[in-house]
């Protein structure tokens, strides 16, 4: 369809991006690699690619050096990575980039997070060819597996001796689209626990009442883990002043168990994801998972897929002087922020593990939630202003002393 934005640069590459495929599972990044290359190569800047984990988990580089090389880096991070998508849903192939008479450009990744990868590179383009030139370097980082944990990605990066020698002091990272005038900015995230209880007991035949059964224990289980989601669902309806990143989750997602209808089963596996909130003490959230189990009757085994540490939130005050300059552009641009804790995980969370402060930002407002949804878009004038606001921010960052 022919219209305003076809003939756009910008709009050309972020929908060139967009069209590789680099979808879960079994990403094939050759292609991203290829394209971020010649990004790289048009803005006349380096790249490099290191392999922290895997020989098919890239991560690639690209840095402009900046005046004062010695001072700690600025990172611009973001994941190449997409989410699977169903797409009989879809009114526009989900890789197509189509791009319709509103100007909504419709794939996977046009919100989560492509965008954000692109916006950084055409502000960079943008600054560059105005003669701008920093005191800080500026990496931008394109990370593979994001959105299945970063487990082989930037979890490991961030311990490697090649990450060390960026000299990061701050980073950048995804936010969310904000559906109405409001950017959400995130400064935190809470700790990702998948906790699985493996309930044994008596077993036998189903005509009995036995004791000390795993289904009476799975019930004594079950009963407390949602009285403690129903206690923090009654927090997040009467205080208006909390988002969903401020409370505790816990949702049921596995259960499994049983052999036959009338066979009593000496084993249940009862499975929940908990996402616990910044102000939650760990080892006595722990202890009272143990206490429930010694409660239900014991015989209770805890197992973990997924344990997370507390991660310090990044300071948004006086002493984080990366967040003031960043809140003073957007105050200058008169964009209207609410800082927040992010509801879901990031790879900011392993920077932030290694004393790093960083900020989740898509700068998209008035635009609905679509990140892992059927027709996930992004409006082209909506991602043109973005740019616009990175070619603020990266300046107010990158010219700290």
């Amino acid at each position: 369809m022919s219209n305003k934005w076809e003939n756009n640069e910008e709009i050309q590459f972020f929908r060139e991006y967009l069209r590789i495929p680099s979808v879960h599972p079994d990403v094939d990044y050759d292609p991203c690699l290829k394209f971020i290359k010649s990004q790289a190569d048009n803005l006349n800047l380096p790249m490099k690619i290191y392999y922290p984990a895997h020989p098919k988990k890239p991560i690639a580089i690209i840095t402009w050096t900046g005046i004062k090389p010695e001072l700690p880096s600025i990172i611009l991070n973001s994941h190449m990575d997409v989410v699977p998508v169903f797409e009989e849903n879809w009114t526009h192939p989900p890789f197509s980039a189509d791009i319709d008479s509103e100007g909504r450009i419709f794939a996977r990744g046009s919100q989560d997070m492509k965008c954000v990868g692109m916006q950084y590179l055409a502000a960079i383009r943008a600054l560059k060819k105005e003669g701008h030139k920093f005191k800080r370097t500026i990496h931008i980082v394109f990370v593979p597996d994001e959105e299945i944990g970063g487990k082989l990605g930037m979890c490991k990066f961030v311990h490697k001796d090649e990450f060390k020698a960026l000299n990061a002091g701050f980073s950048f990272d995804e936010g969310v689209a904000g559906p109405d005038e409001i950017y959400p900015v995130f400064y935190a995230e809470r700790s990702i626990w998948h906790v699985f209880f493996k309930i044994s007991g008596t077993t036998g035949h189903g005509s009995l009442l036995h004791k000390n059964t795993a289904g009476e224990k799975l019930n004594y289980i079950m009963q407390k883990m949602f009285a403690l989601r129903d206690h923090e669902v009654k927090r997040l309806e009467n205080n208006p002043e909390l988002t969903i990143g401020d409370v505790t989750t816990i949702n049921l997602t596995q259960l499994k168990g049983g052999v036959q209808s009338n066979v009593v089963p000496p084993l249940f596996v009862a499975c929940f994801d908990v996402r616990i909130a910044i102000d939650v003490d760990h080892i006595k959230f722990e202890n009272q998972l143990k206490q429930w189990c010694e409660e239900a009757g014991g015989g209770i085994e805890l197992e973990y897929e997924q344990k997370e540490v507390r991660v310090e939130p990044t300071k948004i005050d006086s002493s984080n002087k990366f967040w003031v300059a960043f809140k003073k552009t957007v105050d200058e641009l008169g964009l209207k922020t609410r800082p927040q804790v992010f509801p879901g995980g990031t790879d900011s969370r392993y920077i932030r593990e290694v004393g790093i402060p960083a900020i989740g930002f898509s700068p998209m407002n008035n635009t609905p939630i679509l990140l892992h949804d059927h027709d996930e878009f992004l409006k082209a004038d909506t991602y043109l202003n973005g740019i616009e606001i990175y070619k603020k921010l990266i300046p107010a960052v990158a010219n700290l002393e």
